[in-house]
């Protein structure tokens, strides 16, 4: 490992407005889940108690925590509440944030709220209904994670909004996301990929309401061959239905559910 990884990986610097800083899986199955996605991704798992009132499963690449997985509960389900990996979005300060969400024509769908001993979040919609969290961890700092680009963690964050050129002012004027460059997708409108002050982060574009119901964020998860992986996804039961199709940067990405069927991604190299 160079010097620069090293110290990336365990130096912790203070997390910025506007960074992703965690993703997590909720299924109604988290045996099933961690058995799938530990053998799809190479994560490790370990139980961390239940911060939350929940039991909650870490998994982890070398160590580093990079996702979580949360078993819902009935009256999960029953308050609305779907098997899906969501994001969390780093702020100073969730109430801040939740009040200028919701100024900005965005929802919360619980107040802002503790985990003891973990941090402050709240669970929110943007004005078009794609869920995600506003979080602060309880340090001043951010946990040391994986060098950018590892295997196992996230490489990409998606929007597919219900009309991607209003979704981009909310959030650019909420987080300070920076556009960094746009692609023509054709018939699919324009995929705009933003930064937070940094390398590019994620994209956002207009959904195809023929292919997904709701608008949503996605998570591309990392992996070291992109063939091998699609490989394992069809072994454990996963349903791949796009890819493995190549994206620039010689990467290849592909869209599958899990066996519980929730919605994932996964992006890489093509090594053979």
């Amino acid at each position: 490992m160079s010097n620069t990884a090293q110290q990336e990986v365990t130096t912790p610097v203070k997390a910025k407005n506007g960074d992703f800083v965690w993703h997590e899986l909720r299924t109604t199955d988290t045996k099933a889940a961690q058995d799938f996605y530990t053998y799809i991704i190479g994560w490790q798992a370990k139980g961390s108690g239940d911060p939350g009132g929940v039991p909650y499963t870490l998994f982890s690449v070398g160590g580093l925590d990079t996702a979580g997985l949360m078993q819902l509960t009935p009256q999960m389900i029953d308050g609305g509440m779907k098997p899906s990996w969501v994001s969390f979005v780093g702020v100073d300060d969730v109430d801040a944030y939740a009040n200028r969400l919701e100024q900005a024509g965005g929802k919360l769908h619980c107040a802002p709220q503790d985990i003891p001993g973990i941090g402050r979040f709240a669970s929110v919609e943007d004005p078009q209904g794609a869920v995600f969290l506003l979080f602060k961890g309880s340090l001043d700092y951010a946990p040391p994670r994986p060098p950018i680009g590892s295997p196992g963690i996230v490489g990409w964050n998606e929007l597919s909004a219900n009309d991607g050129e209003s979704a981009w002012p909310f959030y650019s004027n909420l987080f300070g996301w920076v556009q960094d460059s746009t692609m023509d997708m054709g018939p699919a409108g324009t995929y705009r990929i933003f930064n937070n002050g940094g390398a590019p982060v994620g994209a956002m574009m207009t959904r195809d309401p023929s292919k997904s119901p709701m608008p949503f964020w996605l998570a591309y998860f990392n992996v070291e061959d992109i063939d091998s992986a699609t490989s394992r996804i069809n072994e454990k039961n996963g349903q791949v239905f796009m890819g493995p199709h190549q994206v620039p940067g010689d990467l290849w990405i592909v869209l599958a559910n899990d066996p519980q069927g929730v919605l994932f991604a996964i992006v890489g190299p093509r090594k053979q």
